[in-house]
């Protein structure tokens, strides 16, 4: 539908409705069981000792216990621009909540590679159509990953 928005003088559209025939987020058993053996090659490649979940129905979510790479500190350490323009004093300590979207900028170095190379394989098969101007979101699924949980921290084991 074409309308009017005369504060601002000009058309936009409006499409409140989803396009047909399309699904919310889900992801089955089944389908975790064949990411996870290439999540489990990954991990054994950096070191790292992880698990893999199903959430809701609707995320993969990766739980990172322990491993060689130091997450907390190469995220505390990436950018330390991004906590000064905060006006925080916010430093990660024993537990992160990785942004799937954002982690590039978040960590440096192998940290940052393993997570590429992780995210890449969780999302084997996914697919992602949305389009926030309208709030439409379709995902085949939804991917997170866990460093440390928020009742035990990361650990970081010798190399």
């Amino acid at each position: 539908m074409l309308d009017k928005c005369p504060a601002l003088g000009y058309y936009y559209t409006i499409d409140s409705q989803p396009p047909r025939g399309k699904k919310m987020a889900y992801i089955s058993q089944e389908k975790k069981s064949t990411i996870a053996p290439v999540v489990k090659a990954i991990c054994k490649k950096y070191g790292v000792k992880a698990s893999l979940a199903v959430r809701n129905h609707s995320t993969l979510v990766l739980n990172v216990k322990s491993g060689k790479i130091d997450f907390i500190e190469n995220y505390n350490s990436a950018n330390p621009v991004r906590f000064q323009r905060s006006g925080s004093d916010y430093k990660a300590d024993g537990y992160i909540q990785v942004n799937p979207y954002w982690y590039h900028e978040h960590f440096d170095g192998v940290a940052r590679e393993f997570l590429e190379e992780v995210l890449a394989a969780m999302n084997n098969g996914n697919h992602d159509n949305s389009n926030a101007q309208i709030d439409y979101f379709d995902v085949g699924w939804y991917s997170d990953v866990n460093i440390g949980r928020w009742n035990k921290s990361y650990v970081v084991e010798e190399k």
